[in-house]
């Protein structure tokens, strides 16, 4: 596999079916693979892709490239990729509210933001408890409207993704609601929260914890909370431990399923790993590059989009995103 990956020209050859870098781990992989479907590489030319996101009334894609702190479209239609916002205070992660908005995090500002139709900026929130957020990095809304974010801190602790700052807060995870703008912490016990999703029907939620990225002996797992009554967790085990690779975004799709951004364990861990219900590793999407992030989209909510260090990918599955709007 990994020689496969190292000869492979990722902008001109053509791919033999099946695609040989989608690799099944466990029969039930199979039922999410296409045989006539290849990982195709869209666009190359960032510094550092992260938070992708979908507009299906666009059809289009937007992420962030953090370093050259802008962020990117690229659209179904044309294929094409311009630049849909600069600067952009090296936003990391974004989703869309329920209804239809961009929620962006922002980590050279220190704030969650909301893009109006218009196209006007609200900031949702920058601080707690008076004390100025770290660096809110990834963002999900759950299915009663509320947002939920991690703030590990990654953007203040270097100029080349925002400013080097002090640490206010610890290292928590929020519930905000957008209309009482009443925010709440759902837990503090993760080193370096980081990418975090919701299962299909909304009563777990998981968090990825990269710990090891700056702790040798940190975490480097995902673990999978119950959500209490819609604004509350409980629990908290190990739901699949990476090591020596780390995971950074997540999402679930409408099985169930979760679909990790694998990388930093050497070039064989980078992709996309899959995960079953039940914790199992049941397939690999491998990528030249270590993937920050992904998202499901297309028309049926069918297609794979992979932020990856340079890069975005895209595949087809038969696996359907769990995630709204």
């Amino acid at each position: 596999m990994d020689d496969f990956l190292l000869s492979r020209d990722w902008d001109r050859d053509v791919v033999a079916y099946p695609d040989p870098a989608i690799e099944t781990l466990d029969p039930r992989f199979s039922d999410y693979v296409l045989g006539t479907a290849t990982i195709e590489r869209l666009y190359t030319g960032a510094r550092w892709s992260e938070g992708p996101v979908w507009f299906g009334d666009s059809r289009s894609l937007i992420w962030s490239d953090i370093p050259n702190n802008r962020m990117l479209r690229w659209s179904e239609e044309t294929r094409s990729v311009s630049v849909f916002r600069t600067p952009s205070n090296n936003t990391n992660g974004n989703t869309r509210d329920q209804q239809g908005r961009l929620i962006s995090c922002e980590h050279d500002s220190r704030r969650v933001t909301r893009t109006e139709y218009d196209g006007a900026i609200t900031v949702l929130m920058d601080q707690f408890e008076e004390k100025s957020l770290n660096a809110p990095n990834d963002v999900v809304v759950h299915t009663d409207g509320s947002i939920w974010f991690t703030d590990p801190g990654y953007g203040i602790l270097m100029e080349y993704e925002g400013h080097r700052a002090e640490f206010e807060l610890p290292t928590n995870v929020y519930r905000l609601d957008p209309v009482t703008r009443e925010a709440t912490v759902v837990t503090d016990d993760l080193e370096k929260p980081n990418g975090l999703c919701f299962s299909p029907d909304g009563t777990k939620l998981y968090i990825v914890d990269t710990g090891r990225s700056h702790n040798p002996n940190g975490p480097a797992h995902i673990r999978v909370f119950d959500v209490i009554d819609g604004n509350r967790l409980s629990g908290g085990a190990v739901f699949a431990d990476l090591n020596p690779a780390m995971a950074d975004g997540i999402r679930t799709d409408r099985d169930g399923n979760l679909w990790a951004s694998a990388g930093w364990g050497g070039p064989e861990t980078n992709g996309v790993w899959c995960y079953a219900p039940d914790g199992d590793l049941i397939g690999r999407i491998h990528i030249p590059e270590v993937v920050a992030n992904l998202c499901f989209g297309g028309r049926k909510k069918n297609r794979l989009f992979i932020a990856a260090s340079q890069s975005l990918y895209s595949v087809y599955l038969e696996a359907l995103g769990a995630q709204t709007p």
